[in-house]
This record gives C-alpha cells, sequence and structure tokens, in this order.
C-alpha cells in the first residue's frame, strides 16, 4: 500500500495485484488487532532495534520515518497515540482503521486495485522486468509495466496470504534467499512439564536474561511480560528475545546441547538481600505453617508447587524451621528461575519471517534488485526484521514508500 502510494505520488500510473479479497489482511492482525504501527524514538536509535541486518535500512528510514506515517494517517483523518515501550497505535484501537486510512489515500492518488489476483511469474526480458503473469478468476492474464514491486510478505501467518510466492520468483531470477525461520515465535523448553504445570500462567514486570553456557555470556536482556505455556515459553519480552537468538552463532547446535539457558527474575525490584527479608517476614507472620502454605503472598498460586520442588525444602516442614541456607535457595530460585530452551516453534507461528532475498542482492537507496533491471523489494520478503514494538510495520513502510519512489 505504501509502495502504491509513493508510486502514484511520483506521477506514475500505478496497480496493486493484490492475492486476496481485501487489502491489509496482514496489518489487522498485527498488535492483537490494534495495530502497533510504529514506534516513537528517534527513527536513529531503530537501527538497534534490528537484530536482522538493521544498517540495511539507513536511507529507506530518512525517506520515509515514523513521524511521516503518523502524518499521513493523520492527514487522512486518524489520530495515534503513544503507549509503553514508545508503541504507537491508532486512537481507535483497531488495525482496519489504519487500513481504512490508506486505502482513502490509494483511492485518492487513483491507484488501480485489482483484488483475488494471485502473481504467478514475472515477464522479464534481456535482465529486465517488462512486467508480470497473474491468475484472475481462473484465467491467466499478462500485465505489462515498467516497474514491479515484490511485496509478498513471508512465510508467516499464511491465512493472511503470505505464502512464500515473492521467495520462489525472487529465486527464480537469480536472487539468494537466505535461510528461512520464525524471528517473532515462542521458545520451546527441555522442561516441558515443568512449563505445563504452569501452562497459562503470565508474569508481568519479571526481568528475563538469554545466556549462553558454552561462553557464559548474556545473549539478551529484557523486561516485561512472558507467559508459559504446554511447550515452554511465550509472551512480549520472549518473542523479542528470539529474534536476537534466531541469528546467533551457531545456535542450533547449542540448542541442541542445552547450552541455551533462560534466567527469569520474579523480583525484579528487590535485591537478593531485601528478598532475604521480604521471605523473612512472610515467614515469621505464619510461623506455624507448613512451607507448602507460606508462599501464597510472594509467588503466584500456579507456580507454588514448581519452587517448592525445585528449593529441595520438606515441604510439610514449618517455616521456623527453615535453615538460612533453605532460604537463600529459595530466594535464588525466585531470582535466577531457569529453564533450558531446546528450540523455537515453527514458522506458521511466527509473527515474522527472519530471512529472505539477501539485502547484498538489493540497492539499500531505491529498494532495487542488482540482479534484474526495473525489479524491487518491500517489506517482509526482505531479509530484516526486527524486535517487537512497532520496529516491523516501519520497516515495512519505509521500504515499500522507498521501493515506489525509486526510479523508473
Amino acid at each position: 500500500m505504501l509502495s502504491g502510494i509513493s508510486s502514484a505520488n511520483e506521477g506514475n500510473e500505478t496497480i496493486i495485484l493484490e492475492k486476496m479479497n481485501t487489502l491489509g489482511r496482514k496489518v489487522r492482525i498485527t498488535g492483537k488487532g490494534r495495530c502497533n504501527i510504529t514506534n516513537a524514538i528517534d527513527i536513529q536509535d531503530f537501527i538497534k532495534n534490528i537484530p536482522g541486518n538493521g544498517k540495511f535500512m539507513y536511507s529507506a528510514f530518512q525517506n520515509f520515518t515514523n513521524e511521516d506515517i503518523v502524518n499521513l494517517l493523520k492527514e487522512e483523518g486518524l489520530d495515534t497515540k503513544i503507549e509503553r515501550g514508545n508503541r504507537i497505535f491508532p486512537v481507535t484501537d483497531n488495525a482496519q482503521s489504519v487500513i481504512d486510512a490508506l486505502s482513502r489515500r490509494l483511492k485518492k492518488l487513483n491507484v488501480k486495485i485489482i483484488t483475488n489476483a494471485e502473481v504467478k511469474d514475472l515477464i522479464v526480458e534481456n535482465n529486465t522486468v517488462k512486467g508480470v503473469i497473474y491468475n484472475l478468476d481462473g484465467k491467466e492474464q499478462k500485465l505489462y509495466s515498467d516497474k514491479v514491486i515484490l511485496a509478498t510478505g513471508g512465510m508467516s501467518y499464511s491465512s493472511t496470504g503470505s505464502t512464500g510466492d515473492g521467495y520462489r520468483i525472487a529465486k527464480k531470477y537469480g536472487h539468494t534467499i537466505t535461510e528461512l525461520k520464525g524471528g517473532l515465535v515462542p521458545l520451546e523448553c527441555y522442561e516441558k512439564e515443568l512449563c505445563k504445570s504452569m501452562q497459562g500462567l503470565s508474569l508481568k514486570n519479571v526481568a528475563i536474561k538469554l545466556v549462553n553456557l558454552e561462553k557464559n555470556k548474556i545473549i539478551y536482556e529484557d523486561f516485561g511480560e512472558m507467559m508459559f505455556t504446554h511447550f515452554g515459553v511465550t509472551g512480549p519480552i520472549i518473542i523479542s528475545s528470539s529474534s536476537r537468538l534466531v541469528r546467533y552463532k551457531n545456535i542450533e547446535e547449542l540448542l541442541k546441547n542445552k547450552k541455551i539457558e533462560l534466567r527469569i527474575d520474579l523480583k525484579p525490584a528487590l535485591s537478593e538481600e531485601k528478598l532475604d527479608l521480604r521471605i523473612r517476614r512472610d515467614f515469621e507472620s505464619e510461623l506455624n505453617r507448613n512451607y507448602k502454605n507460606s508462599l501464597d503472598k510472594l509467588l503466584p498460586q500456579k507456580m507454588i508447587r514448581s519452587v517448592i520442588e525445585l528449593s529441595n525444602i520438606n515441604e510439610d516442614k514449618k517455616v521456623n524451621e527453615i535453615t538460612k541456607e533453605e532460604r537463600k535457595r529459595l530466594g535464588e530460585i525466585i531470582k535466577n528461575f531457569k529453564l533450558k530452551i531446546s528450540k523455537f516453534r515453527q514458522i506458521e507461528e511466527a509473527i515474522i519471517t527472519s530471512g529472505g532475498v539477501s539485502i547484498k542482492e538489493i540497492n539499500p537507496k531505491t529498494m532495487e534488485s542488482k540482479i534484474v533491471k526495473g525489479l524491487y523489494f518491500a517489506g517482509e520478503i526482505i531479509d530484516v526484521d526486527a524486535y517487537t514494538g512497532g520496529f516491523n510495520l516501519q520497516i515495512a513502510f519505509s521500504t515499500g514508500y522507498t521501493a515506489g519512489k525509486g526510479e523508473m
């Protein structure tokens, strides 16, 4: 949609071939249906939030910034608001309103939209694109053009139409497709039974670290919300961590050898000393209670059984009999709840795809292919991906706008 807008702004006759029956199917499900449009941090700082080839985005972010998308939507009657983590949402809390605003702009610019049009191939002569071949109502059609932008998305959420068509077409015409993996995806743990016992438990305001045990090195740190599932862990901070993890060197081997550890600090606001004081205070108010009945104020109900087992303290022991060493052990578990990561969930469950058309084969200033003249790329099809927080949509907007603007 952004490619269509910027192309029409340049005075080009512009046609969007949409595989699905409406535009913006994927936008509709972003931000849990609310659409986290972009982020309010300085556009220069976006690169730090893009572990997957962020530097490639310098020119595109200058061409079309976070302020530009907010202004465009405002011009079309849609105001935005800033929430926690500088995330920008529409005031309507409805992703459809973003699609409607962009559709209004496309209409004003007389961009022709053909829905249910499935592009099958390009028309290429002498390494120059001449148009596309697509199916419409079961019939093959040819559309001749001076320029083609592939903005077909990745492999995640195939129900929205992103089924990897763009990768197939790009590869056919000489492009390298880097390994495709889930970019923002839940993580599986070796301790499946432990996680299953806490399934559905959401933890807020916790701190996490992902540690490479082989080098005793912290790979990623974050603070926020996460959740236990029957297979492992998910939630905003876990999903963002996967984006860093998926591109980490020798990650498959490290996962296989149980060398990636997730450490959860359940009480990040308390130092070890203050946590110990808190535990002692709780114990002193319930001197004659059994250990198993003494943790209600300290931990969520669903977690108590797991912590008791991990602490290796007799659950029927009276709290006034618990030793200093045992109390210290309990504190360590609360500050350092450990799980070993076994693998990423499948790409179908990912929010975005990590991998895609190699950035070495795309001109970062125009998004034009370095292999086929007149062929451009935009959005998730490119091997660029970011953390959660509106960064991936801004990548789509900026590369889309740049591709549409590119020279004919």
